[in-house]
């Protein structure tokens, strides 16, 4: 069985609002459940507002290129895997992975990914760690429930996209370039690898533990399925 590939949006690390260890608790017990089922996993942090906190401070203050700008990011995405190395005690390889292409051997059940070079997001490490474990699959965790055709935030009328191809998905929702301190549904870089590479990525709710677990048993979920 191949491993299940987690990018963990750092939303869902540490919200704007600071940690929710209730979710934490959960979120911990449904990854060790299913690695009772025999499961292994990659799970990869993002920067999240973490991310930007840092970013926004630093280009009021100087003028910042974005290959720093994103430095500064990949440092977010370090301590939250440092976060989540603890968080799994016990069950997690000795070392976060910041070269996704490294194809770790390791008894341990989870392996903990960051960021690695400026120009994307880690949604990209977590395509490139699918890759290097023959993974088929990428489940993207955030704070957002499904794509929706436009900002539901700012639109009343937003619609929401369960089933979404890459070319559209591109086109119409993400774009081709990446911005440091972005935060679409997906980065548009790690789109065009996924979509390059015919790679599925599955769209769902962090905090809706109950979608989560059905969408890593191949099971429907409430959410998005980016395809090619």
């Amino acid at each position: 069985m191949s491993k299940k590939i987690i990018s963990v949006g750092g939303s869902m690390i540490i919200p704007k609002t600071g940690f929710d260890t209730n979710f934490l608790r959960d979120f911990r017990a449904l990854i060790l459940e299913e690695v009772e089922r025999g499961t292994t996993f990659v799970l990869v942090a993002g920067g999240g507002a973490t991310c930007r906190y840092y970013q926004d401070a630093l280009k009021e203050v100087v003028d910042m290129s974005d290959e720093s700008l994103d430095w500064m990011g990949i440092a977010a995405t370090r301590i939250n895997a440092e976060f989540l190395m603890h968080l799994f005690q016990g069950y997690v390889y000795e070392r976060i992975i910041a070269n996704p292409t490294e194809h770790v051997e390791t008894d341990k059940p989870i392996i903990i990914g960051c960021g690695w070079k400026p120009g994307h997001s880690s949604d990209v490490d977590a395509i490139v760690m699918a890759q290097t474990y023959g993974a088929d699959t990428v489940m993207n965790i955030s704070n957002i429930t499904h794509v929706y055709d436009k900002d539901p935030n700012e639109f009343s009328d937003a619609v929401k996209i369960e089933d979404m191809d890459w070319e559209s998905f591109r086109r119409d929702i993400v774009g081709y370039e990446w911005k440091p301190g972005s935060s679409a549904p997906f980065d548009p870089i790690a789109s065009k690898m996924a979509h390059e590479s015919g790679l599925v990525v599955q769209i769902v709710q962090g905090t809706a533990l109950d979608e989560v677990a059905k969408a890593l048993r191949g099971e429907a979920f409430e959410g998005t399925l980016l395809h090619v």
